[in-house]
């Protein structure tokens, strides 16, 4: 079944009040741990080498964000589990192919021919049976919850508080808050807070951009959520 970012539970899928309970109930369980990184630490260079090398894939071959978006998100949670004590570069050039591959299969896209091309680099060079390896290593790290709650899973619900019915300043406000999500996912520091937390934010700087005399009304509004009350 293909993974839909924002609707990673089944039962979101209609928008059901339980379902968004249980959203914001699971999404601890889909964040890494990564607070105790420091720059000596091993898994600290592993994770700015694949990050650099998915940010130079994704421009190379035009990947889809959203799958380096889920592929970063299961590196980010791989390294939290799992311990690396050896400093080696090809660690990272290694899960940095699983990884997409796994995010492509769970988005149902097919990323053959830009893997391929990846492969074809010098330092991507792996055969297939050991990516198949690293991505078993993945996800038996991760206890194959693959169906990652992310930021993305709560800009419908934020935006269902807003009510809103021009659909194209809806549209807007999405985009504008995903560019917002992906930007951040970067940087090792917003490690720290909780989907929903990256999500309103995220909304709200969008916005402050778009429609700043809404600002203030929207902040209320996602302040006054009973999930982001329970969540503080």
């Amino acid at each position: 079944m293909e993974l839909a970012l924002e609707s990673p539970l089944a039962s979101f899928e209609d928008q059901q009040y339980d379902g968004v309970s249980a959203l914001f109930a699971n999404e601890s369980d889909h964040m890494p741990c990564l607070l105790s990184f420091e720059s000596s630490d091993v898994r600290f260079f592993i994770r700015s080498n694949a990050v650099s090398q998915i940010l130079h894939a994704q421009l190379s071959y035009g990947l889809d964000p959203f799958i380096v978006y889920l592929s970063v998100n299961y590196i980010d949670r791989f390294l939290s589990k799992q311990k690396i004590l050896e400093k080696k570069p090809w660690i990272a050039r290694i899960l940095v192919v699983a990884s997409l591959s796994l995010a492509a299969k769970m988005r149902n896209c097919n990323l053959s021919v830009s893997l391929s091309d990846l492969k074809r680099e010098k330092y991507f060079e792996f055969d297939a049976h050991s990516i198949r390896r690293m991505e078993a290593i993945v996800l038996g790290a991760l206890e194959w919850r693959m169906r990652s709650i992310t930021p993305f899973s709560f800009l419908h619900y934020f935006i269902s508080l807003f009510e809103i019915d021009d659909s194209s300043l809806i549209v807007a406000l999405k985009q504008r808050a995903s560019c917002f999500i992906i930007n951040l996912q970067y940087e090792l520091k917003f490690l720290q807070y909780k989907p929903s937390t990256i999500a309103a934010s995220a909304l709200l700087c969008a916005t402050q951009d778009l429609i700043p005399l809404k600002f203030t009304s929207f902040k209320d509004e996602i302040s006054s959520c009973e999930y982001v009350n329970q969540v503080r």
